[in-house]
């Protein structure tokens, strides 16, 4: 059942055991402020090494030593704060400690810029030396390579301190609307299919998009994008602004694109990233038809951008509660293996999950990997289909985690960005198989064969349709020219046209979503979720066919953090990116499953 707003529980009203357990972090917060100390104590002895880091072995193997235990420490103390302060974002203290340790951390950065340009100016001869001279260091080697690799990007060890001095202002623009959007932002409210009052939330807005009664779709998409309509010209600016950031450090780094700087740090080539984008565009008839479909099934005259939501096989729609949403999932990836089912159990049962929405609460999901400790999930649970696979895709985040910082250093424990929704997305393709082949009933099939198809939806064109907008706007601001309101919103509608296609009605609200979308903070990270799920599609039926040698291989690539190329590890699973033919595979599913749900429709 829906929560109305008076119903929304206050942080301290939420039952312990629907939230995650961040005592397992820090048993009080006089230990955090004790890491934090250790922490600052560590960088200090860092910095007595600048102008000799290399001088000898033994001073490079003291200094990064120190600079994995400082950061390992710091990474913790994040983890715990962001935490805090996302389970309710209205509560100042928490808000204050995620600055303390942001400012911390960027202090620490300036403090240990050095590093890295001492590195890179000692020759590798002297380098390889010290690897023979003391085989700990060995641990390093990788580190050291992957330094060299972005030699022509690095700077003077003063010029690092400056940009390192730079991170807290660069990050103002993803702050500041991050904080408007999940704090200060605030819905009308709307009457649900039963006439009782709602109010809209960020968890909410999809929810009741996915209603079978139109008019409250309509009413919600019209409410909720007039919110954003108010501020439109602020976040425009902001938006802006986080633009030229990026644009900032592209140029400092000598980059020639903001895009190029970005996919860099995942030693990635910008060509992967305009592929994905040529692909989609030449497959733009498969989304067209699936619009055409949808038109269809729900029996318009007219497809509104309030209909992409509710399922064509409206009577298969049901509530799901959380437990019963568990234990789906625990069959479904069944496939994996006895230890990877144990360890997600282990997770639903020991708190690693905070579940339901609650006031001031972040909205989405996501998992953060904590070094040391287990992952945690942020849920917003609200009993759809949809949630299952949110479910799915979290732990599936959460157990990429769990493998590589087991079998990692933490120097190599955090996986890319690159790879970050292949684990994901497998989970999810296994839940999607796993419901398929347990039905039998043709309008049941129907149903799940539309959620497949959304998922095509959602995770490979409409992000691509984020990635080909994100691209576009740095390039517009790279040129010189400024964003604004009116071309942002222009710039919009011309992409939701040209991805939609003649049978959907692109209503001028759609043009206001870029508003609300904080990946645009992310810095072209949106385009990995449609690589991402390409590669799972690839891993996931390997997985059904092969068995325990594809699993093996799976297992491989979880536990492989960074310690190579994220294609490289890909590789391991079997997957190879540096070609297109994974995304045109997927694409040609994608197009079977049209076929087929032509043929039950």
């Amino acid at each position: 059942m829906r929560l109305t707003a008076k119903e929304l529980l206050k942080r301290e009203e939420v039952a312990v055991e629907y939230t995650w357990n961040l005592s397992d972090m820090y048993a009080t917060e006089a230990d955090w402020e004790a890491a934090l100390a250790e922490a600052e104590k560590l960088v200090s002895e860092i910095e007595s090494f600048e102008g000799k880091c290399t001088a000898s072995a033994q001073n490079l193997l003291a200094v990064l030593d120190k600079h994995a235990q400082a950061y390992q420490i710091l990474s913790l103390a994040y983890n715990y704060a962001q935490r805090l302060f996302d389970q309710d974002q209205k509560n100042a203290k928490h808000q204050a400690m995620t600055a303390k340790v942001g400012a911390l951390h960027a202090k620490s950065a300036a403090k240990t810029a050095f590093i890295d340009p001492e590195i890179l100016d000692t020759p590798s001869e002297v380098i390889e030396g010290y690897f023979a001279e003391l085989p700990e260091l060995e641990l390093y080697r990788k580190s050291i390579a992957e330094i060299n690799r972005l030699k022509p990007h690095r700077l003077s060890a003063e010029m690092e301190k400056l940009v390192a001095l730079t991170a807290e202002m660069s990050d103002t623009a993803a702050d500041t609307y991050s904080i408007f959007n999940n704090a200060d932002l605030t819905f009308p409210e709307i009457e649900d299919e039963n006439g009782e009052k709602v109010r809209i939330t960020h968890g909410r807005f999809v929810s009741l998009l996915e209603s079978a009664d139109r008019r409250v779709r309509k009413d919600d998409f019209e409410q909720f994008y007039a919110t954003y309509e108010k501020f439109l010209n602020t976040l425009a600016s902001l938006y802006n602004g986080q633009v030229k950031q990026q644009i900032f450090h592209e140029k400092a780094r000598k980059y020639d694109s903001t895009l190029e700087a970005a996919v860099d740090g995942n030693n990635v080539s910008p060509s992967v990233y305009k592929n994905l984008v040529d692909t989609i565009n030449s497959n733009l008839d498969k989304m067209h038809r699936y619009v055409k479909l949808r038109k269809k099934c729900l029996g318009v005259d007219e497809l509104h951008m309030y209909d992409i939501y509710t399922p064509m096989i409206p009577d298969m729609a049901k509530e799901i509660p959380f437990e019963e949403a568990k234990e789906t999932v625990l069959k479904a990836l069944a496939p994996l293996g006895e230890d990877y089912v144990a360890k997600v159990r282990e997770g639903f049962e020991n708190r690693w999950i905070d579940i339901y929405e609650n006031q001031g609460k972040r909205s989405g999901a996501y998992s953060a990997g904590a070094y040391g400790v287990h992952p945690y999930v942020l849920l917003n649970y609200n009993g759809t289909l949809d949630n299952m696979f949110t479910l799915a895709h979290e732990m599936g985040h959460a157990m990429h985690s769990y493998y590589s910082n087991e079998a990692q250093p933490f120097i190599y424990s955090h996986y890319k960005i690159f790879v970050a929704e292949v684990a994901s997305t497998c989970n999810e393709i296994l839940l999607m198989e796993y419901l398929l082949k347990n039905t039998t009933d043709k309008k049941e099939r129907a149903y799940l064969l539309n959620h497949y198809l959304d998922s095509f939806k959602g995770t490979v064109f409409r992000q691509t349709q984020f990635a080909e907008f994100e691209m576009r706007t740095n390039a517009m601001v790279e040129a010189g020219e400024s964003l604004t309101a009116e071309n942002l919103c222009a710039l919009y509608l011309e992409l939701n046209q040209k991805y939609y296609g003649p049978d959907m009605i692109s209503d001028k609200e759609i043009s206001y979503e870029w508003a609300r979308i904080p990946h645009f903070y992310y810095n072209f990270y949106v385009y990995q979720y449609a690589t991402g799920f390409t590669s799972a599609v690839a891993i996931a039926h390997s997985i059904l066919k092969e068995g325990a040698p594809a699993v093996e291989r799976y297992k491989k690539f979880l536990s492989g953090g960074c310690s190579d190329a994220p294609v490289e590890l890909l590789k391991i699973a079997g997957v190879n990116l540096e070609t297109p033919a994974p995304i045109q595979s997927a694409l040609d599913v994608m197009g079977e499953i049209i076929d087929e749900m032509e043929t039950l429709v």
